[in-house]
């Protein structure tokens, strides 16, 4: 049986987004929109400051690896973030995400993150998991517009955001 990964489209489309894999040229839009310690601040594997050297590392070492299926989210020919899913052995696929903030509040996540769980569900996962910090009440309520639903709060134990309370969310899809 192929890997989740494999099964996974290389490109998805919205009504404004495109989701495409990040490539070398997208580096210095990735470096300049993840260069932000708001940001920062709510992301477990962002380092910051974060250079075009962190987004190179990403896209030559994060994105081939078999653990990891990434896209970049594009509105038009713009990078705006970044969604992806990371799977682990015996854990349900987590679902990742971070837009520049100046696309904030608009909805973006929301839509790359629908395309995300359709794809990831048309590929034969059982369900998503994903984690918000406490405070970070606007990703929740993306994930929760989604269809996950918080199964309870515990602490970061790894990343920039270790130590730190987080929501564990799950998103269970039905069986066909």
């Amino acid at each position: 049986m192929t890997a989740l990964k494999d099964r996974l489209p290389t490109t998805l489309t919205t009504a404004r987004l495109t989701l495409v894999e990040p490539i070398m040229a997208h580096a210095p839009d990735i470096a300049k929109l993840a260069n932000n310690e708001r940001v920062h601040r709510v992301m477990s594997r962002l380092p910051f400051p974060y250079t075009e050297d962190d987004a190179r590392f990403f896209i030559e070492e994060v994105v081939p690896s078999p653990e990891e299926k990434c896209f970049a989210i594009k509105a038009g020919e713009k990078l705006i973030g970044i969604i992806g899913l990371r799977m682990e052995a015996e854990a349900l696929p987590e679902l990742g995400y971070w837009l520049g903030e100046p696309f904030w509040g608009q909805g973006f996540a929301t839509e790359a993150g629908e395309a995300m769980v359709a794809a990831a569900r048309a590929g034969g996962a059982q369900g998503l998991r994903s984690r918000a910090l406490l405070v970070n009440t606007k990703s929740r309520k993306v994930l929760e517009k989604l269809g996950f639903r918080e199964i309870g709060e515990g602490t970061d134990e790894k990343g920039t955001l270790e130590g730190q309370r987080v929501m564990f969310m799950r998103l269970e899809f039905e069986k066909r």
